[in-house]
Order: structure tokens, then C-alpha cells, then sequence
């Protein structure tokens, strides 16, 4: 008797759970697309399965009941009942395919792409997204892995005529006009990905040698976090993303802003004669050649890559960087971006920086070496093993830099003051990495680790 009550309560329990769930944030959010088919096939199988759940839970309780020991009473064998198999074998089926004709249905849909539906191209890669659209000829340029340098991280073939007028968004964040279908072409540089985005009611996995795709029409405008629903690494859970929906208008402004690929591989080799000339207002605190001064609280800038050099000083301009409460050093460094006067400049100031002498510094920072390297391993797996910096996970090098500078990094990460702004992308990613540091002494024996390497 008092397992069936115990099986009652939990039934009871579960009903009560899923029906009050929503007052706490459980059932799906607001959707935003024209895949509400998708919501009601959820429901379908919710129903379903109800049923089901409260049948078997029924009939557990009423074979307990009828069937408990009784003083007296003798079990009866019977291996074989083809009336019961009969009803088990017609209800199971139809249980089923009440389930699957409704995704069956909704799946011929998501795999048929409207003639009208625009097509762009969600690249995904340890742990970053980006994007591209046809430009004017309405044709993708071919890409392929083996092209991917820095300067062109979409890996287009530069001898593809249809590839110039690619239009290239390097950013997190995707723009899409509301009312519009649009199919999203899905590219892997590396592992697979997954491209999810909970108000739109897709996912679709990217796979590595292949171009998958999904499509919808956005009917909302807002602001939507795109997430890998796809276990791609350490980072995976940092890998996020957006969608912004906006009226035809607005999408027409932003879409203007950004670059072709031709545009991009016409810029001019940085000059770094302009370059040296822009760093002399910089070397009065990070030192002529770049060697940094800590009385300063000018970090060492020899050794950077310029393609991170560059991003920094994009984000200082911008007020990403240098804004936020209690970051004393960015605080300094923001007001000199007004001598910078634009992007042409910042490549001129990066490329001369990353032509300085890179000259050994000494450390300042101790701590545990051997707790620091087992903590450094999470971070190799970006920055790389000896702390080399990997242009393609957009981490800078940290062996060879002012230690006590990475320490004021790691805790200003730790506080959420670096990173916090919506704009700091990989900002965020590293707040996110932080949580692993405990404490201001795991900041210590990590960094102590890192002024090993070499």
C-alpha cells in the first residue's frame, strides 16, 4: 500500500510541476519565427506521453494494489496473452505515430526552402561565429579551409570572381530584416557546431566537409542569442552569438557598413613608416620599443601579433574598452585613442608594434608553478600550450608579457569589469573562462606558470 501511494504522490507531483512551471520560467520562450508548427509538435508529444505517463503509472499502481501478497493466495503463470499483446502492440502504434506524423510533417517543411527565402552564411569555429552574404550578384564565392589565413579568415579563393563582392561580417553578431525567409547556409572550420537560436525554433548541426543549412522567417523585431547546442570544447559554452531583427530600413543601414571581400584584400600593406610616426604619442608609456613600464601601468606591447594589437585599440576607440567601473588603467588608455584617427591608423600603429624587438621581461609575479600549470591547461586550450597565442581561437600570446599586467587582466575578468560590455565578444567569453580561478592566488600561480613558458 505504501508504494502505491508513494508512486500517487510523485505522479500527483509531476503533474503539478508541469503546470505551474511556466510562473517560473520553464515552457518555451516567446516565439519569433514562422515556426510555431514546431511548437505544436512539441505539445502533440507532451500530450502523448502524458497520456502514457499516467497510464503506466496507473496501472503500476493498480498491480501493486491487486496484486500485493495475500495470505493464501497463489500466483498464476501465464507467459503468453495474445489479447493483452494485441490492445499493448494497436495502442504502442498509434502512441507513436501520433508522435512522429506531426515532426514528419514539419520536417518536409524545414527542408524545403522558399523560393524567395535570402541565403547567408553562418560560419562557425572553436568558439566564434561569423558571417557572409552573397552581395550584389546574389552568388557565394568559393571558400575552402586551406585558404584561411589572418587576412582572410573566411578561407575565400581570391581567384573566385564571385567571391569579391562576398559581404564579410567577422563579428558575433548577424543582422536580419524582419518578414523576410532566410536560409542559413551552415559552415565548420573545425569540429562540429551547432547553430541554435531558442525564439526561432531551429538548431542544425554544422558539420566539418559540409554545408548544412535550416531556414525561417524572422517575424519580430529584437534581439536573439544564437548558442552552439553542439559539445565543440572547452569554450563551448562561451560560444555565443546573436540575431538582430530589424526593420528593412535599419538592415539596409547596417548591412551598407560592412565590408566586401574585395574591399578587404585591396587595403594597403600597412605603412610602417605612418605607424611609427602615430606610435611616438604611445612609447611615452609602453616605452619606445614597445618594452611597457610598470610605474606606468603600461603593459608590454613587443611580442603582441597585430591582428590582436589592432582589435584592442578598435575596442578602446569604440568605448568598449576603458568605460567600465573600476578599470583604472583602461580609464587612462581610452582618451588616447583621439589621436588615432581612424581604422587605416590603427593597422599602421599595430603593424609597427609587432615589428618592435620582442626582449625578455622580468617576472614580478610568484606563485604555485605546479598548481598553475594544471590550471593553465584549460587555457592552453585557446592561448595554446606554451602560451603562443592562436590567431584562429582570437587569443594573444601570453608568454613573454608583463606578468603583473595579466594579473590585473585575470582579476578585472574575475569582476566582471572587463568583458561586461555587450560589444567585448571575446571579452565576455574570457569572463566567462575566469570562473575557474577561485581566487586572487590561483590568479598568481597561473600567471607564475605562464612566466616559465617560453
Amino acid at each position: 500500500m505504501a508504494i502505491a501511494v508513494v508512486i500517487l504522490i510523485l505522479v500527483i507531483a509531476t503533474l503539478i510541476f508541469h503546470f505551474v512551471s511556466p510562473l517560473y520560467g520553464w515552457w518555451f520562450t516567446d516565439i519569433a519565427s514562422n515556426w510555431d508548427m514546431i511548437d505544436t509538435t512539441v505539445d502533440i508529444t507532451f500530450m502523448v506521453t502524458g497520456v502514457v505517463f499516467l497510464a503506466v503509472n496507473f496501472f503500476l499502481v493498480y498491480c501493486v494494489l491487486k496484486f500485493r501478497h495475500k495470505e493464501g493466495a497463489r500466483a498464476e503463470y501465464d507467459p503468453e496473452n495474445k489479447k493483452l499483446e494485441t490492445w499493448l502492440t494497436v495502442i504502442t502504434s498509434i502512441g507513436v505515430a501520433a508522435m512522429l506524423a506531426p515532426g514528419l510533417v514539419v520536417w518536409g517543411q524545414f527542408v524545403t526552402v522558399p523560393d524567395n527565402a535570402a541565403e547567408v552564411e553562418a560560419v562557425g569555429q572553436q568558439w566564434h561565429w561569423s558571417y557572409r552574404f552573397p552581395g550584389e550578384d546574389g552568388q557565394f564565392g568559393n571558400a575552402d579551409i586551406t585558404f584561411v589565413t589572418v587576412d582572410n579568415p573566411f578561407g575565400l579563393d581570391a581567384d573566385d570572381p564571385a567571391g569579391r563582392d562576398d559581404v564579410l561580417v567577422f563579428d558575433q553578431t548577424v543582422h536580419l530584416p524582419i518578414n523576410q525567409p532566410t536560409k542559413m547556409l551552415l559552415r565548420s572550420k573545425d569540429v562540429l557546431h551547432d547553430f541554435a537560436v531558442a525564439e526561432f525554433r531551429v538548431k542544425m548541426d554544422l558539420v566539418p566537409g559540409m554545408v548544412t543549412y535550416a531556414w525561417f522567417e524572422p517575424t519580430r523585431v529584437g534581439r536573439y542569442e544564437l548558442l552552439c547546442e553542439e559539445l565543440c570544447g572547452v569554450g563551448h559554452f562561451a560560444m555565443r552569438g546573436a540575431v538582430v531583427v530589424d526593420e528593412h530600413d535599419d538592415f539596409e543601414s547596417w548591412y551598407a557598413a560592412q565590408p566586401t571581400f574585395g574591399e578587404l584584400m585591396a587595403q594597403p600593406e600597412p605603412n610602417l613608416t605612418a605607424g611609427q610616426a602615430g606610435y611616438a604619442v604611445c612609447s611615452a608609456c609602453h616605452g619606445p620599443q614597445g618594452q611597457g613600464q610598470q610605474a606606468l601601468n603600461a603593459p608590454k606591447l613587443a611580442g603582441l601579433g597585430a591582428w590582436y594589437i589592432e582589435r584592442q585599440l578598435g575596442l578602446f576607440k569604440d568605448g568598449v574598452r576603458g568605460t567600465a567601473e573600476g578599470d583604472t588603467f583602461g580609464a587612462t588608455m581610452a582618451p588616447m585613442m583621439a589621436t588615432v584617427p581612424d581604422q587605416n591608423a590603427m593597422r599602421n600603429i599595430a603593424a609597427y608594434i609587432e615589428s618592435l624587438p620582442d626582449e625578455p621581461v622580468e617576472p614580478t609575479v610568484t606563485g604555485d608553478v605546479s598548481r598553475g600549470a594544471e590550471l593553465f591547461m584549460t587555457c592552453a586550450s585557446c592561448h595554446g600550450p606554451n602560451g603562443e597565442g592562436i590567431w584562429s581561437t582570437n587569443a594573444p600570446r601570453l608568454a613573454g608579457t608583463s606578468d603583473w599586467y595579466l594579473v590585473t587582466q585575470l582579476n578585472n575578468f574575475r569582476a566582471r569589469i572587463r568583458g561586461a560590455h555587450d560589444g567585448d565578444i571575446y571579452g565576455e567569453q574570457m569572463a566567462l573562462l575566469s570562473d575557474m580561478l577561485p581566487d586572487e592566488q590561483a590568479v598568481n600561480d597561473v600567471v607564475a606558470y605562464i612566466n616559465t613558458l617560453r
